[in-house]
């Protein structure tokens, strides 16, 4: 079993940011000084277009800048970088491509029950809390802010599994068990909406909270869970390993560039590990 919570809490699975932090030390600076000069111009020359023009390119800037950080939050790159991959077939695929595979997947040795809902045989859970921060003197941690929403408790685990690839009706095995690193395109389920007019925990959210050291207090929580169980439809992307007559799926050894993608206006974006995406789900 691999435990991904720490991982996802430090975003290693989502390696890089589409901005980095650089960028932003660049922009701020030349906006000022663009603004200075402009408005120098506006006084002195009394010509407006420095200033008009600043004003639209900044616009301009603020807004791609906004895009891409949202597209970052939904794995908009990342989604379309997968699309764009074209299906590998595993009779031809050579040892150490990076292959895109999909099919019906199936449990390993070892597999999982979600944590809230208990749904057997799955090999990815992640069920994650959201607690409300509101005028508090003291945080729970440094993380949490007041007036938010923030993340107060993660779990996620993958295990091994077996694909059946619909394209060659080949059997692989995809290593996304312990020491692998996943990013898994999983949207998870709100199952617990706590408001300010009914904010009282029922007994088994009571009793869940209870059995992780945390606190039943009544208070505004979102609790939500996603997984992937045994008959789902999947595509997996990963390094093709062949050892005999046994096909198996690793994690890249390195880290994957979406590229630009222009047209869509997106900055590229790195990733790091498997990908996992559900497609559908289909009866064993």
């Amino acid at each position: 079993m691999n435990d991904l919570s720490d991982a996802f809490r430090d975003r290693h699975c989502y390696n890089c940011k589409p901005i980095p932090a650089p960028v932003f030390c660049v922009l701020i600076p030349l906006f000022f000084i663009g603004l200075t000069f402009s408005v120098f111009i506006l006084v002195v020359v009394h010509n407006a277009f420095f200033f008009a023009f600043l004003f639209v390119l900044s616009a301009l800037v603020v807004a791609f800048l906004a895009w891409n950080t949202l597209s970052w939050r939904k794995n908009k790159a990342i989604l379309l970088f997968l699309d764009s991959f074209p299906d590998s077939d595993l009779r031809s695929a050579r040892h150490g491509q990076l292959v895109k595979l999909t099919g019906i997947a199936s449990c390993g040795s070892i597999p999982l029950e979600s944590s809230y809902e208990r749904v057997p045989r799955c090999f990815y859970t992640s069920t994650l809390l959201y607690e409300y921060i509101g005028f508090r003197l003291k945080a729970a941690s440094s993380d949490h802010r007041c007036l938010q929403w923030t993340l107060a408790y993660s779990e996620r685990f993958s295990t091994d599994f077996y694909i059946t690839d619909i394209k060659s009706g080949m059997r692989a095995v995809v290593k996304a068990g312990y020491g692998s690193k996943v990013t898994p395109l999983i949207v998870e389920n709100t199952l617990v909406n706590t408001t300010n007019g009914h904010s009282i925990l029922s007994a088994y959210l009571r009793k869940w909270l209870a059995e992780r050291n945390l606190s039943t207090e009544a208070r505004l929580l979102h609790l939500k869970e996603g997984y992937i169980n045994e008959g789902s439809y999947v595509t997996v992307m990963g390094v093709l390993h062949r050892d005999n007559n046994i096909v198996m799926i690793l994690p890249p050894h390195e880290i994957i560039s979406t590229g630009c993608q222009w047209r869509k206006l997106l900055l590229p974006v790195y990733f790091d590990g498997l990908i996992l995406r559900v497609i559908g789900t289909t009866a064993c």
